[in-house]
């Protein structure tokens, strides 16, 4: 096979993922400068959305609740849920399987009250099966998926707010 061919099939999938609009996620681009998070210090949702928007760079996290009025907008957790309910047991009246559910509300306003997006609740939801032999692995694994589930409404809550357009 000559060389022009092998260029050619090599560049092929590469041409065929530009052409149907196949681009890689980038970091979100908000329409606001400076931000205040309304949560308490020991949130770790809280935390986590912080340290995610001041890692994008071009937002500013003001932290202090007497600097309010010099952020553009604030984010207000209403409310970070976290559920376990029963969905599957055996024979004998044992647990066997756990839903474990996140729930968070929020809204953006901004220091006026101004609404920006309105009273929001997000919410996600993971199966888990339960063995009592092994108690410690199961609670574990059940942390491991509430993390999971707190990093996944936080990638959502920041595209919710990039998709924030005017102030």
């Amino acid at each position: 096979m000559d060389p022009t061919r092998r260029r050619l099939i090599a560049i092929a999938p590469a041409l065929a993922l530009g052409g149907c609009g196949f681009e890689l996620r980038r970091a979100p681009q908000f329409a606001f400068t400076s931000i205040y998070v309304a949560a308490t210090n020991n949130s770790a949702l809280g935390n986590e959305l912080r340290r995610s928007i001041a890692s994008g760079g071009n937002v500013a996290v003001v932290s202090e609740l007497s600097a309010i009025d010099s952020a553009q907008v604030v984010l207000d957790l209403l409310m970070d849920q976290r559920e376990k309910v029963v969905v599957g047991l055996n024979a004998s009246g044992q647990v066997r399987e756990f839903q474990l559910r996140s729930r968070v509300r929020f809204r953006l306003r901004t220091p006026r009250g101004k609404e920006l997006i309105p009273d929001t609740e997000l919410a996600q939801q993971r199966d888990i099966s339960f063995n009592e032999s092994a108690v410690l692995a199961k609670e574990a694994e059940e942390l491991l998926l509430y993390r999971d589930m707190q990093t996944d409404i936080v990638q959502q809550l920041l595209r919710r707010l990039a998709a924030v357009q005017t102030l």
